[in-house]
């Protein structure tokens, strides 16, 4: 677990949720948010990590507790709000970032089962509707706040055989815009991360440990020759939700380390000649 800083009081006395909070870019931003003064609810299923995030930020001095919640239960997104306020007495922040990738179905239209495409959307939209609809009252009494939903570059970008992931987050950006239009007028920013290839705890065990060479091939499809860690997408969640961003709304930021700025063709012949070069055989 990568140390928090100083408390430095940008969000003091601000009330944040972290929606998938415990690991991964959700652990990050907990982790961010509350060493810049938020008091935080990390919101996740998995309850030992969720407590042993919490357990970290309090030994290094936030304020931080845990809530078991599946964004998939209507029943669950409301008591996370309504335990965050109770606790705390406000609600200033909420991410959106939860998902269940250990079910990221594989498929096009002809081949998705129903229950996969409806388990998928429950996850990747209708709990952002759901958090929104019990967020936004909680936010309007303190005079607003802001709300920021994870997208993805696949949201921008489409792969073969990925409808439900592609669909759910091109809706995370065309819901942003939406939420930001009608929240503007309460003092509500709603803007949404677009996600490059981030190195997570479960990503780098159960890939990268096992691929020799693999991750630093994956690094050659970046302009900036690395792929992102959680803190990347933490460092920009934390801005979006800060005074310094008071005048953005609506916005798809892009945290992708320039992935989505390449024309396709030129990467697809740096990448070969990368492994040619290096004797290393395409992971695809």
């Amino acid at each position: 677990m990568t140390g928090m800083t100083d408390l430095d009081g940008r969000f003091a006395g601000r009330v944040a949720i972290v929606t998938g909070g415990a690991l991964g870019i959700g652990g990050g931003t907990a982790r961010k948010l509350a060493s810049q003064g938020a008091s935080v609810l990390v919101a996740d299923v998995n309850d030992e990590a969720a407590d042993a995030n919490v357990a970290g930020i309090t030994a290094n001095g936030g304020t931080a507790r845990a809530i078991h919640t599946d964004v998939g239960s209507h029943d669950d997104i409301k008591t996370m709000i309504d335990t965050a306020v109770s606790n705390w007495g406000r609600l200033d922040i909420l991410v959106q970032n939860a998902y269940d990738g250990g079910r990221r179905v594989q498929g096009s239209a002809i081949e998705v089962a129903e229950e996969d495409w409806d388990h998928g959307m429950g996850l990747l939209t209708k709990a952002l509707y759901l958090g929104a609809k019990y967020s936004v009252p909680e936010m309007q009494k303190t005079g607003g706040g802001s709300i920021v939903n994870l997208a993805s570059v696949h949201g921008f970008l489409m792969a073969p055989r990925k409808l439900v992931y592609e669909a759910g987050k091109a809706a995370v950006i065309g819901m942003t815009k939406q939420m930001a239009i009608d929240f503007g007028p309460l003092g509500i920013r709603v803007n949404c991360i677009l996600p490059g290839h981030i190195v997570t705890e479960k990503s780098q065990t159960a890939t990268w440990d096992r691929t020799p060479g693999g991750l630093e091939f994956f690094e050659q499809q970046y302009p900036v020759r690395r792929t992102g860690v959680p803190e990347d997408i933490a460092n920009a969640i934390s801005f979006l939700c800060s005074d310094d961003a008071s005048f953005i709304t609506g916005h798809p930021l892009a945290v992708d380390g320039g992935l989505t700025i390449q024309l396709q063709e030129d990467l697809g012949v740096a990448l070969g000649k990368y492994a040619r070069e290096n004797e290393f055989e395409m992971p695809y």
